[in-house]
């Protein structure tokens, strides 16, 4: 099976991870309500079994709770892949949601970059700021070691756009860490 599970403890943020890339329990607690409806959404649309419990520093602000978790996902993510032999690779998806529509591009590849494109019109979703999501995404993609394209076609709604910038990366991880039969990494290096 395709696990990994990773911990982090800093003076801002306690966190404990069990990934699954093929499946599994979800449960989900950073102490950010939306932010938990985010990862929920994400690890149901991605097939992803997902164990998470976040301790922050939420009397500053959700900042180090959020980006964290990325870094710490992102790990895991890397380390459940191992050494990527026997995937899809590439994976795009387009979610609509609701009159927000939004596009995720990702490409496996041991080499980290985020290209981000999405305006939120309320800047809070509940307890959470939308500014944060570039910051989760960027922690994400480079610590997982993949390239990360996110946009926002469209939406009136941050909590539309969020979410479905959430499901798209997932359905399109869904589709990179689909497992083939070549036994080898897909790349005319023979490495990734």
């Amino acid at each position: 099976m395709r696990c990994a599970i990773e911990e982090r403890n800093t003076k801002e943020t306690q966190i404990k991870l069990i990934l699954n890339l093929d499946g599994g329990k979800i449960s989900i607690d950073t102490g950010v309500g939306f932010f938990d409806h985010m990862l929920n959404s994400f690890a149901t649309h991605g097939g992803f079994g997902l164990e998470l419990s976040v301790k922050g520093d939420l009397n500053v602000d959700e900042h180090h709770t959020v980006e964290d978790t990325g870094i710490v996902l992102g790990k895991a993510f890397a380390s459940a892949l191992g050494d990527k032999s026997s995937i899809d690779r590439f994976g795009s998806f387009y979610v609509p949601m609701d009159e927000a529509l939004a596009f995720s591009s990702v490409d496996i590849s041991g080499r980290p970059f985020l290209v981000f494109d999405a305006d939120f019109p309320q800047s809070r979703c509940g307890d959470y700021d939308c500014a944060m999501t570039v910051e989760f995404m960027r922690a994400f993609a480079f610590n997982a070691g993949i390239t990360l394209h996110l946009k926002s076609l469209y939406g009136d709604n941050s909590h539309h756009i969020t979410e479905a910038l959430f499901k798209a990366l997932a359905h399109s991880l869904r589709l990179a860490v689909k497992q083939n039969t070549s036994n080898k990494p897909l790349s005319t290096k023979g490495v990734l």
